[in-house]
């Protein structure tokens, strides 16, 4: 991830960042014995209404929220578990290793629960997390990550500092919402790359939520 205006906080953590985040996720999930070895979870969390730090402290306060959140987070870690910094205040986990779903969400409870880093009047940050285990949520990179995120949005709206785990999620059919053209493309991407439609939908809705930090 190329961020300048987060330069500052790279530097001082030297994350991974999101392409390795993704390249390492493929490697383990093109593993020959993948789904039925070890582990594969996936976390992704980020400050709770962190645009406001910047807005009412400024930039550089933010940065020192993002620095301490990565070091507090990278205090945490357990054997088998890499963090990484995926984009803005949000960073990412891998599990893998002996950790079962379970384990991992009570693990990252006690990790919520622990964060304690204070804006400069003394008010206290939180953070919310989502889950998604490999090959039980989904059987692809990019959907694996989209459901985290989907369960990270999910803990937020439902009232932030939580941690929730990725769901079964119900359809709807498509509606009159797409051009003919925009159906028709969809359509060749899907078959071209071996994806249903709507998996490409939901990647594409969840990136535009994030886009406007929705």
């Amino acid at each position: 991830m190329n961020d300048p205006k987060h330069a500052a906080v790279n530097k001082a953590l030297g994350f991974p960042t999101m392409e390795k985040f993704e390249a390492d996720l493929v490697n383990l999930m093109n593993q020959p014995d993948a789904e039925g070895s070890s582990s594969i979870i996936i976390a992704l969390t980020d400050c709770d209404k962190f645009m406001r730090v910047n807005t009412e402290f400024g930039r550089e306060c933010g940065d020192k929220v993002l620095i301490d959140t990565g070091k507090y987070l990278q205090s945490k870690l357990v054997p088998g578990a890499t963090i990484y910094r995926i984009a803005g205040d949000e960073f990412g986990f891998i599990f893998n290793g002996d950790m079962e779903k379970e384990d991992v969400f009570l693990f990252l409870e006690e990790v919520r629960r622990g964060y304690d880093i204070k804006l400069p009047n003394g008010e206290p940050l939180t953070i919310s997390i989502g889950i998604a285990t490999a090959f039980e949520d989904a059987t692809r990179v990019q959907e694996l990550i989209r459901k985290a995120e989907s369960a990270l949005f999910r803990a937020k709206v439902n009232g932030s500092n939580k941690v929730a785990l990725a769901r079964e999620e119900k359809m709807i059919p498509k509606t009159s919402h797409y051009t003919n053209d925009q159906l028709k493309s969809l359509t060749k991407l899907s078959k071209r790359e071996g994806v249903g439609e709507a998996i490409l939908l939901r990647e594409a809705l969840d990136m535009l939520l994030k886009k406007y930090d929705i």
